[in-house]
Protein backbone atom coordinates (compact mmCIF):
# COMPACT_ATOMS: atom_id res chain seq x y z
CA UNK A 1 0.00 0.00 0.00
CA UNK A 2 1.51 3.75 -1.07
CA UNK A 3 1.42 5.29 2.08
CA UNK A 4 0.15 9.18 1.96
CA UNK A 5 -1.19 9.87 5.51
CA UNK A 6 -0.60 8.49 8.98
CA UNK A 7 -2.88 10.02 12.14
CA UNK A 8 -0.76 11.17 15.27
CA UNK A 9 -3.55 10.29 17.73
CA UNK A 10 -4.37 6.92 16.69
CA UNK A 11 -1.91 5.88 14.07
CA UNK A 12 -4.19 5.18 11.57
CA UNK A 13 -2.19 5.47 8.10
CA UNK A 14 -3.87 5.00 4.61
CA UNK A 15 -2.99 5.86 1.17
CA UNK A 16 -4.92 9.28 0.62
CA UNK A 17 -4.46 12.23 1.92
CA UNK A 18 -6.91 13.71 4.36
CA UNK A 19 -7.54 16.90 6.72
CA UNK A 20 -9.58 14.75 9.27
CA UNK A 21 -8.51 11.08 10.51
CA UNK A 22 -11.51 8.99 8.77
CA UNK A 23 -10.72 6.57 12.64
CA UNK A 24 -10.78 9.25 14.94
CA UNK A 25 -11.51 12.22 13.42
CA UNK A 26 -8.35 13.97 14.73
CA UNK A 27 -6.83 16.86 12.31
CA UNK A 28 -3.33 15.85 13.70
CA UNK A 29 -2.55 13.85 10.11
CA UNK A 30 0.51 13.65 8.37
CA UNK A 31 -0.22 14.51 5.04
CA UNK A 32 3.00 13.79 2.25
CA UNK A 33 3.31 11.77 -0.95
CA UNK A 34 6.55 10.09 -0.50
CA UNK A 35 6.08 9.05 3.44
CA UNK A 36 7.14 5.93 2.75
CA UNK A 37 10.17 7.22 0.82
CA UNK A 38 11.95 9.20 3.42
CA UNK A 39 14.01 7.37 6.01
CA UNK A 40 16.14 10.63 7.99
CA UNK A 41 14.53 12.55 11.02
CA UNK A 42 15.50 14.96 13.63
CA UNK A 43 13.82 15.19 17.01
CA UNK A 44 13.96 17.87 19.15
CA UNK A 45 12.54 17.83 22.93
CA UNK A 46 10.44 21.26 23.40
CA UNK A 47 11.90 23.67 25.88
CA UNK A 48 13.69 20.45 27.00
CA UNK A 49 14.62 21.56 30.72
CA UNK A 50 11.52 24.00 31.18
CA UNK A 51 9.11 21.24 29.93
CA UNK A 52 10.53 18.47 32.36
CA UNK A 53 10.28 21.57 35.21
CA UNK A 54 6.31 22.57 34.31
CA UNK A 55 5.74 18.95 34.45
CA UNK A 56 6.73 17.96 37.76
CA UNK A 57 5.41 21.85 38.69
CA UNK A 58 1.70 21.47 37.15
CA UNK A 59 0.70 24.96 38.97
CA UNK A 60 3.69 26.60 36.39
CA UNK A 61 1.63 25.36 33.27
CA UNK A 62 0.39 28.55 32.38
CA UNK A 63 3.39 30.75 33.65
CA UNK A 64 6.62 31.72 32.25
CA UNK A 65 9.43 29.95 33.30
CA UNK A 66 13.16 30.09 32.75
CA UNK A 67 15.63 27.82 33.20
CA UNK A 68 18.81 29.64 34.54
CA UNK A 69 21.29 31.28 36.93
CA UNK A 70 20.93 34.49 38.97
CA UNK A 71 20.84 38.06 37.93
CA UNK A 72 24.49 37.56 36.99
CA UNK A 73 24.00 34.57 35.00
CA UNK A 74 22.47 33.77 31.65
CA UNK A 75 19.47 31.74 30.86
CA UNK A 76 19.62 28.39 29.84
CA UNK A 77 16.46 27.70 28.40
CA UNK A 78 12.93 29.42 28.45
CA UNK A 79 9.41 27.62 27.87
CA UNK A 80 7.19 29.05 24.99
CA UNK A 81 5.62 31.22 27.01
CA UNK A 82 8.48 33.37 27.83
CA UNK A 83 9.84 33.12 24.36
CA UNK A 84 6.61 35.21 23.07
CA UNK A 85 8.67 38.31 25.40
CA UNK A 86 11.53 37.68 23.77
CA UNK A 87 13.40 35.20 26.06
CA UNK A 88 16.00 32.90 24.79
CA UNK A 89 18.73 30.71 25.47
CA UNK A 90 21.82 32.59 26.47
CA UNK A 91 20.58 35.31 27.33
CA UNK A 92 21.59 37.63 30.30
CA UNK A 93 19.27 36.92 32.74
CA UNK A 94 18.86 40.55 34.00
CA UNK A 95 17.93 41.31 30.44
CA UNK A 96 15.67 38.27 30.60
CA UNK A 97 13.85 39.36 33.62
CA UNK A 98 13.59 42.74 32.28
CA UNK A 99 11.92 41.50 29.01
CA UNK A 100 9.29 39.25 31.47
CA UNK A 101 9.45 40.50 34.68
CA UNK A 102 6.50 37.68 36.15
CA UNK A 103 8.91 34.89 34.90
CA UNK A 104 9.51 32.13 37.42
CA UNK A 105 13.35 31.25 37.20
CA UNK A 106 14.51 27.70 38.25
CA UNK A 107 18.11 26.48 38.78
CA UNK A 108 19.31 24.18 36.30
CA UNK A 109 18.96 20.66 37.35
CA UNK A 110 21.28 18.58 35.00
CA UNK A 111 20.84 15.07 36.83
CA UNK A 112 17.55 15.23 36.43
CA UNK A 113 17.44 15.85 32.99
CA UNK A 114 20.04 13.63 31.89
CA UNK A 115 17.44 11.44 33.22
CA UNK A 116 14.99 12.20 31.25
CA UNK A 117 17.05 12.80 28.48
CA UNK A 118 18.08 8.89 28.54
CA UNK A 119 14.53 7.69 28.80
CA UNK A 120 13.71 9.29 25.54
CA UNK A 121 17.25 8.15 23.59
CA UNK A 122 17.19 4.63 25.12
CA UNK A 123 13.85 4.84 23.15
CA UNK A 124 15.06 5.82 20.00
CA UNK A 125 18.10 3.16 20.16
CA UNK A 126 15.64 0.65 20.34
CA UNK A 127 14.46 1.46 16.56
CA UNK A 128 17.75 1.92 15.14
CA UNK A 129 21.59 1.96 16.07
CA UNK A 130 21.98 5.01 14.14
CA UNK A 131 21.45 8.02 16.16
CA UNK A 132 23.94 11.38 16.10
CA UNK A 133 22.93 13.02 19.09
CA UNK A 134 23.38 16.78 19.37
CA UNK A 135 22.56 17.60 23.08
CA UNK A 136 20.36 16.30 25.85
CA UNK A 137 17.26 16.85 23.86
CA UNK A 138 18.44 16.61 20.23
CA UNK A 139 19.55 14.20 17.47
CA UNK A 140 19.37 13.18 14.14
CA UNK A 141 18.20 9.79 13.19
CA UNK A 142 18.28 7.28 10.88
CA UNK A 143 15.56 4.71 9.80
CA UNK A 144 17.02 3.07 6.48
CA UNK A 145 16.27 -0.72 6.16
CA UNK A 146 14.08 -0.66 9.70
CA UNK A 147 10.75 -1.19 8.13
CA UNK A 148 10.31 -4.90 8.34
CA UNK A 149 12.10 -5.21 11.85
CA UNK A 150 10.05 -2.19 13.10
CA UNK A 151 7.02 -3.29 11.60
CA UNK A 152 6.24 -0.01 9.35
CA UNK A 153 7.99 2.71 7.18
CA UNK A 154 9.99 5.22 9.09
CA UNK A 155 7.39 7.91 9.02
CA UNK A 156 5.15 5.44 11.27
CA UNK A 157 7.53 4.48 13.34
CA UNK A 158 8.17 7.89 14.48
CA UNK A 159 4.59 8.74 15.25
CA UNK A 160 4.74 5.93 17.00
CA UNK A 161 7.98 6.82 18.58
CA UNK A 162 6.57 10.73 19.00
CA UNK A 163 3.08 9.16 20.86
CA UNK A 164 5.18 6.90 22.52
CA UNK A 165 7.19 10.00 24.74
CA UNK A 166 4.46 11.81 25.12
CA UNK A 167 2.60 9.53 26.86
CA UNK A 168 5.28 8.06 28.94
CA UNK A 169 7.25 11.03 30.12
CA UNK A 170 4.87 13.45 30.16
CA UNK A 171 7.30 15.76 27.18
CA UNK A 172 6.80 16.74 23.92
CA UNK A 173 9.30 16.41 20.50
CA UNK A 174 8.83 17.64 17.48
CA UNK A 175 10.03 15.49 14.45
CA UNK A 176 11.07 16.55 10.84
CA UNK A 177 11.25 13.62 8.20
CA UNK A 178 13.65 14.30 4.95
CA UNK A 179 15.71 13.01 2.75
CA UNK A 180 18.74 14.21 5.11
CA UNK A 181 20.14 16.14 7.98
CA UNK A 182 19.81 19.19 6.28
CA UNK A 183 16.37 19.32 5.64
CA UNK A 184 15.12 17.20 8.55
CA UNK A 185 16.40 19.26 10.97
CA UNK A 186 14.79 22.31 8.89
CA UNK A 187 11.57 20.37 8.97
CA UNK A 188 11.31 19.91 12.51
CA UNK A 189 11.59 23.79 13.18
CA UNK A 190 8.49 24.34 11.03
CA UNK A 191 5.74 23.46 13.61
CA UNK A 192 7.31 23.35 17.01
CA UNK A 193 5.95 22.32 19.33
CA UNK A 194 4.60 19.01 19.47
CA UNK A 195 4.93 19.36 15.17
CA UNK A 196 5.65 16.96 12.95
CA UNK A 197 6.85 18.31 9.33
CA UNK A 198 7.77 16.03 6.23
CA UNK A 199 10.19 17.97 3.20
CA UNK A 200 10.44 15.78 -0.05
CA UNK A 201 11.15 16.52 -3.37
CA UNK A 202 9.00 19.93 -2.96
CA UNK A 203 12.56 21.00 -0.60
CA UNK A 204 14.23 23.71 -3.42
CA UNK A 205 10.84 25.65 -3.86
CA UNK A 206 10.01 25.45 -0.13
CA UNK A 207 13.04 26.57 0.42
CA UNK A 208 13.73 29.45 -2.05
CA UNK A 209 12.00 32.10 -0.35
CA UNK A 210 13.39 31.69 2.80
CA UNK A 211 16.37 34.17 4.38
CA UNK A 212 19.63 32.78 4.39
CA UNK A 213 19.95 32.86 7.83
CA UNK A 214 18.43 29.47 8.18
CA UNK A 215 21.03 27.68 6.31
CA UNK A 216 23.66 26.20 8.94
CA UNK A 217 26.87 27.99 9.47
CA UNK A 218 25.13 31.78 8.54
CA UNK A 219 25.33 33.80 11.23
CA UNK A 220 24.73 37.61 11.71
CA UNK A 221 27.65 38.84 9.77
CA UNK A 222 28.08 35.98 6.85
CA UNK A 223 24.17 36.85 6.94
CA UNK A 224 24.43 40.64 6.31
CA UNK A 225 27.44 39.99 3.67
CA UNK A 226 25.23 37.92 1.79
CA UNK A 227 22.67 39.87 1.66
CA UNK A 228 25.19 42.69 0.73
CA UNK A 229 26.53 40.33 -2.27
CA UNK A 230 22.82 39.74 -3.80
CA UNK A 231 21.96 36.43 -1.91
CA UNK A 232 19.05 37.61 0.32
CA UNK A 233 17.15 34.71 0.00
CA UNK A 234 18.06 30.60 -0.12
CA UNK A 235 16.73 30.97 -4.06
CA UNK A 236 19.20 33.28 -4.97
CA UNK A 237 22.29 31.26 -3.60
CA UNK A 238 20.52 28.06 -5.25
CA UNK A 239 20.37 29.75 -8.73
CA UNK A 240 23.88 31.38 -8.23
CA UNK A 241 26.84 29.44 -10.15
CA UNK A 242 28.59 27.91 -7.88
CA UNK A 243 32.32 29.00 -9.88
CA UNK A 244 30.79 32.62 -8.40
CA UNK A 245 30.14 30.96 -5.21
CA UNK A 246 33.71 29.58 -4.62
CA UNK A 247 35.57 32.42 -5.77
CA UNK A 248 33.87 34.96 -3.30
CA UNK A 249 33.62 32.92 -0.19
CA UNK A 250 35.64 29.53 -0.87
CA UNK A 251 34.58 25.94 -0.12
CA UNK A 252 31.92 27.40 2.15
CA UNK A 253 30.30 28.62 -1.18
CA UNK A 254 29.78 25.59 -2.64
CA UNK A 255 28.61 24.17 0.72
CA UNK A 256 26.38 27.29 0.89
CA UNK A 257 24.98 26.41 -2.82
CA UNK A 258 24.08 23.11 -2.04
CA UNK A 259 22.67 23.36 1.14
CA UNK A 260 20.22 25.71 -0.60
CA UNK A 261 19.49 23.25 -3.22
CA UNK A 262 18.47 20.92 -0.76
CA UNK A 263 21.45 18.75 -1.11
CA UNK A 264 23.55 17.52 2.06
CA UNK A 265 25.52 14.62 1.44
CA UNK A 266 26.23 14.32 5.75
CA UNK A 267 25.55 10.54 7.23
CA UNK A 268 24.21 10.34 10.30
CA UNK A 269 27.06 9.35 12.57
CA UNK A 270 26.96 7.83 15.87
CA UNK A 271 30.58 8.17 16.46
CA UNK A 272 30.28 12.04 16.94
CA UNK A 273 27.95 11.32 19.53
CA UNK A 274 29.18 12.63 22.29
CA UNK A 275 27.88 14.77 25.23
CA UNK A 276 31.52 16.49 25.98
CA UNK A 277 35.11 16.54 26.08
CA UNK A 278 37.59 17.55 28.62
CA UNK A 279 41.60 18.25 30.08
CA UNK A 280 42.81 17.90 33.38
CA UNK A 281 45.78 17.97 35.47
CA UNK A 282 47.09 17.12 38.46
CA UNK A 283 49.50 19.74 40.33
CA UNK A 284 52.51 17.79 42.05
CA UNK A 285 52.21 20.40 44.87
CA UNK A 286 48.48 22.00 45.79
CA UNK A 287 47.90 25.77 44.60
CA UNK A 288 45.64 28.74 45.94
CA UNK A 289 46.81 31.66 43.81
CA UNK A 290 45.09 33.27 40.33
CA UNK A 291 48.31 33.20 38.70
CA UNK A 292 49.38 29.34 39.43
CA UNK A 293 46.26 27.74 38.46
CA UNK A 294 45.87 30.16 35.32
CA UNK A 295 49.25 29.52 34.31
CA UNK A 296 48.01 25.72 34.68
CA UNK A 297 44.30 26.13 33.08
CA UNK A 298 46.01 27.78 29.92
CA UNK A 299 47.87 24.77 28.33
CA UNK A 300 44.61 22.84 29.17
CA UNK A 301 42.07 25.37 26.98
CA UNK A 302 44.91 25.14 24.26
CA UNK A 303 44.87 21.03 24.44
CA UNK A 304 40.98 21.30 24.18
CA UNK A 305 40.17 23.63 21.99
CA UNK A 306 42.80 21.75 19.30
CA UNK A 307 41.12 18.56 19.99
CA UNK A 308 37.45 20.44 19.47
CA UNK A 309 39.09 22.15 16.20
CA UNK A 310 40.46 18.71 15.03
CA UNK A 311 36.44 16.61 15.50
CA UNK A 312 34.92 19.64 14.45
CA UNK A 313 33.27 20.58 17.18
CA UNK A 314 32.26 23.22 19.51
CA UNK A 315 29.98 24.33 22.33
CA UNK A 316 28.58 27.45 24.17
CA UNK A 317 28.75 25.07 27.24
CA UNK A 318 32.06 25.42 29.23
CA UNK A 319 32.64 23.24 32.51
CA UNK A 320 35.60 24.18 35.24
CA UNK A 321 36.47 21.26 37.44
CA UNK A 322 38.59 21.68 40.54
CA UNK A 323 39.70 18.79 43.23
CA UNK A 324 40.48 20.42 46.64
CA UNK A 325 42.78 18.97 49.22
CA UNK A 326 40.38 17.09 50.79
CA UNK A 327 39.38 15.27 47.99
CA UNK A 328 35.93 17.23 47.53
CA UNK A 329 35.16 17.98 43.46
CA UNK A 330 33.84 21.43 42.74
CA UNK A 331 32.12 21.98 39.00
CA UNK A 332 31.24 25.58 37.50
CA UNK A 333 29.40 26.23 34.62
CA UNK A 334 28.70 28.53 32.04
CA UNK A 335 26.70 28.95 28.77
CA UNK A 336 28.01 31.24 26.46
CA UNK A 337 26.39 33.53 23.66
CA UNK A 338 27.82 31.50 20.68
CA UNK A 339 29.31 28.12 20.33
CA UNK A 340 33.57 28.47 20.58
CA UNK A 341 36.14 26.18 19.68
CA UNK A 342 39.57 28.51 20.48
CA UNK A 343 41.79 28.32 23.81
CA UNK A 344 41.20 31.98 23.86
CA UNK A 345 37.46 31.99 24.67
CA UNK A 346 37.70 28.77 26.62
CA UNK A 347 40.50 30.65 29.07
CA UNK A 348 38.37 33.57 28.98
CA UNK A 349 35.41 31.12 30.37
CA UNK A 350 37.43 29.03 32.69
CA UNK A 351 38.98 32.41 34.29
CA UNK A 352 35.71 33.67 35.17
CA UNK A 353 34.45 30.72 36.93
CA UNK A 354 37.64 30.39 38.91
CA UNK A 355 37.78 33.69 40.21
CA UNK A 356 35.19 33.12 42.86
CA UNK A 357 36.10 29.61 43.83
CA UNK A 358 40.07 31.60 45.00
CA UNK A 359 40.96 31.42 48.41
CA UNK A 360 41.80 27.95 48.83
CA UNK A 361 44.23 25.28 48.02
CA UNK A 362 43.87 23.00 45.12
CA UNK A 363 45.19 19.87 43.59
CA UNK A 364 43.48 19.58 40.00
CA UNK A 365 41.88 21.95 37.74
CA UNK A 366 40.69 20.77 34.39
CA UNK A 367 38.21 22.44 31.55
CA UNK A 368 35.54 21.08 29.36
CA UNK A 369 33.14 21.43 26.73
CA UNK A 370 29.37 20.22 27.48
CA UNK A 371 26.12 19.26 24.66
CA UNK A 372 28.79 19.37 21.97
CA UNK A 373 27.39 20.21 18.20
CA UNK A 374 29.44 19.95 14.35
CA UNK A 375 31.27 23.29 13.88
CA UNK A 376 29.84 23.32 10.87
CA UNK A 377 26.06 23.57 12.12
CA UNK A 378 26.91 26.84 14.38
CA UNK A 379 26.35 30.22 13.20
CA UNK A 380 29.36 31.43 11.86
CA UNK A 381 30.80 35.23 12.02
CA UNK A 382 32.77 34.47 9.29
CA UNK A 383 34.16 37.80 8.29
CA UNK A 384 34.12 40.12 11.34
CA UNK A 385 34.09 38.27 14.66
CA UNK A 386 36.91 38.57 17.37
CA UNK A 387 36.07 35.04 17.39
CA UNK A 388 36.03 33.84 13.70
CA UNK A 389 39.80 35.71 13.55
CA UNK A 390 41.26 34.52 16.45
CA UNK A 391 40.23 30.40 15.08
CA UNK A 392 42.03 31.41 12.09
CA UNK A 393 44.68 32.24 13.88
CA UNK A 394 44.58 28.96 16.62
CA UNK A 395 44.06 26.92 13.36
CA UNK A 396 47.11 27.76 11.51
CA UNK A 397 48.61 26.97 14.77
CA UNK A 398 47.50 23.51 14.57
CA UNK A 399 48.96 22.90 10.86
CA UNK A 400 52.51 24.51 12.34
CA UNK A 401 52.53 22.55 15.66
CA UNK A 402 51.63 18.83 13.29
CA UNK A 403 54.57 20.07 11.28
CA UNK A 404 56.96 20.93 12.89
CA UNK A 405 56.31 19.68 16.61
CA UNK A 406 53.82 21.18 19.66
CA UNK A 407 56.87 23.49 20.56
CA UNK A 408 57.02 25.46 17.51
CA UNK A 409 54.28 27.90 18.25
CA UNK A 410 54.23 29.09 21.86
CA UNK A 411 51.59 31.40 22.87
CA UNK A 412 53.04 34.09 25.52
CA UNK A 413 50.78 33.35 28.28
CA UNK A 414 52.30 29.91 27.97
CA UNK A 415 55.42 31.73 28.46
CA UNK A 416 55.19 32.75 32.26
CA UNK A 417 54.23 28.97 33.56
Amino acid sequence: MTLRAICRDCLWSGDQRTMRCPACDSRRVINHNELADLTIAHLDCDAFYASVEKRDRPELRDRPVIIGGGRRGVASTACYIARQYGVHSAMPMFKALQACPEAVVIKPDFAKYVAESKRIFDAIGRLTPLVQTLSLDEAWIDLSGTERLNGGPPALQLARLQAWIETETGLTVSIGLAPNRFLAKIASELDKPRGFSVIGTEAATLLAPKPVSILPGVGPVLSSTLRSDGYAKIGDLAAADPRDLVKRYGENGLRLHDLANGRDSRAVNPARDRKGMSAETTFNEDLTTATDLEAELWPLCEKLASKARHDGVASRAVVLKLRRTDFRIVTRRISLAEPVQTARALFAAGRALLRPELGIAYRLIGIGLSELVEAAETPSALFESAEARILKTESAIDVLRAKFGKDAVVAGRALKR
